[in-house]
């Protein structure tokens, strides 16, 4: 495709953008629109001002040019000086000379209050914090068609990039077996000391290279490679909230609630991810999941990459695509075609530009609500006790466990979105393996992220 031609009647027009968030997703868009003349991002809201400010000096912008505003009036007169607009205040938007918000602050409960925000203020919004779309992200589509806007996903982070391959497969008729993404981080292996190392930590297993190739028993394999490989982590909530997103926008659901997550070579996935009655894992075609991406540190990464494996009609066609280096199953039935990389804010711009000017976003303009991110407890919890976040970066909190399961209400005795849990303080004791219920916490006050749930369900109800 020539992206010219999608924004040549707009080459005079340019895209103006406030963002909310100032960690790297916003500060890779900050520098980007710098050298894009169809977008300017003069308004940035953070907490921490002295992040934002770097985020834009970082970027190239003189100090001098850079205006800390504590009012809607002072910001409207400083964009119109040409100032680059930092605050702490997101309430400013309300008033914004702006076409879409870019919501990335990564903070469920912000994030909902600011998107609604510019929803019912008339602008677009770009969500870039998937905590927020995976439990109210149908309703914030439903305010924007209301409201003649959009909210769209973003290229650069896995669900618009994932939503985009499929839908390209698609219009060419190709069967989608299989769509997903691989984990965050690969998982490497150093066949002259024996050792994989995953995010720098470092595990020396002797035996490896005995499975290292998949061989002829493939469930045998994955098996091994799952126990040897136990004392690193198999899932993430990430992954699970991702891909949980690409259900709702697309119709396609998990084959199982905390997926399949097999380790796994690039060029063993088409193996893997289809149909039993082919020799794969899955039960039955069409089905998101994720894998932990295994390959020397000379092999190309995947991490965090996101894939489709289709079905191979036309056998003459896809053997000349084999041998031209297609992953292909060893039958030649099915094959994997993939992305290996996200940009974050590098390319998110292609969405926020589409969006605005074409009135196209990046994934579905009507959501439906096919999943949940839903939480079971993996040790005995006691009243009074926190559903603390341990791990921000993964966003996990030890003690739960992610599952990806069928849409429920939110309702007392149902089981709460992981987003919802998260923070909560337990009302009662509540025993290991079990799924936290609403009626297990005890609410929080003011929660514009509970309100819009509420509504949500109370529409669908």
């Amino acid at each position: 495709m020539n992206f010219d031609h999608f924004f040549a009647a707009s080459r005079d027009k340019t895209v103006t953008a406030g963002l909310v968030g100032a960690g790297q997703f916003g500060a890779s868009l900050i520098n980007q629109a710098q050298h894009m003349p169809l977008l300017d991002v003069p308004f940035l809201c953070d907490l921490d001002l002295a992040l934002a400010k770097k985020a834009f000096l970082d970027a190239g912008v003189a100090e001098e040019d850079i205006f800390i505003a504590e009012s809607a009036s002072e910001a409207r007169r400083a964009i119109e000086q040409g100032k680059k607009i930092i605050t702490e205040d997101y309430r400013l938007i309300c008033d914004l000379p702006a076409d879409i918000i870019v919501e990335a602050t990564g903070q469920p409960e912000a994030a909902a209050s600011i998107a609604y925000l510019a929803l019912t203020n008339g602008y677009h919004v770009a969500m870039v914090t998937k905590e927020a779309d995976i439990v109210v992200g149908p309703y914030l589509s439903r305010i924007a068609a209301q409201a003649g806007r959009f909210i769209t996903p973003v290229d650069g982070d896995q669900p618009s990039l994932l939503i985009g391959l499929m839908s390209w497969a698609k219009l060419l008729g190709l069967d989608i077996l299989a769509a997903g993404k691989s984990s965050e981080y690969d998982f490497i292996y150093h066949p002259d000391k024996e050792v994989v190392s995953w995010r720098g930590h470092e595990k020396h297993l002797p035996g490896f290279s005995d499975i290292w190739a998949m061989g002829g028993d493939m469930p045998a394999c994955l098996a091994a490679r799952a126990e040897m490989l136990a004392g690193f982590p198999q899932r993430t909530v990430p992954d699970l909230c991702e891909m949980g997103i690409v259900c709702n926008h697309t119709g396609l659901l998990p084959d199982a609630e905390t997926f399949h997550a097999p380790h796994a070579r690039v060029g063993e996935v088409a193996n893997v991810f289809i149909p039993q009655d082919r020799g794969g894992i899955l039960s039955g075609k069409s089905k998101v999941d994720v894998f932990n991406c295994l390959r020397r540190a000379d092999e190309q990464s995947f991490a965090g990459g996101v894939y489709v494996v289709v079905d191979c009609v036309g056998t003459e066609s896809w053997k000349i695509l084999g041998e031209k280096g297609i992953p292909m199953s060893r039958d030649g039935k099915a094959g994997l075609l993939y992305n290996p990389s996200h940009l974050l804010g590098v390319e998110a711009p292609v969405s926020l530009l589409s969006t605005v000017l074409l009135g196209k976003p990046s994934g579905a303009t009507e959501l439906a609500h096919h999943v949940d991110l839903h939480a079971r407890t993996t040790r005995a919890w006691k009243k009074g006790e926190v559903l603390a976040i341990t791990d921000h970066h993964h966003h996990e909190v030890d003690g739960l466990e992610p599952l990806l399961r069928k849409a429920t209400l939110a309702n007392k005795d149902a089981p709460l979105p992981y987003y919802m849990a998260a923070g909560q303080q337990l009302a009662c004791d509540v025993p290991a393996g079990k799924l936290i219920t609403r009626e297990m916490t005890i609410e929080p006050s003011n929660s514009t992220l509970f309100r819009l749930r509420d509504e949500m369900d109370g529409q669908i109800g």
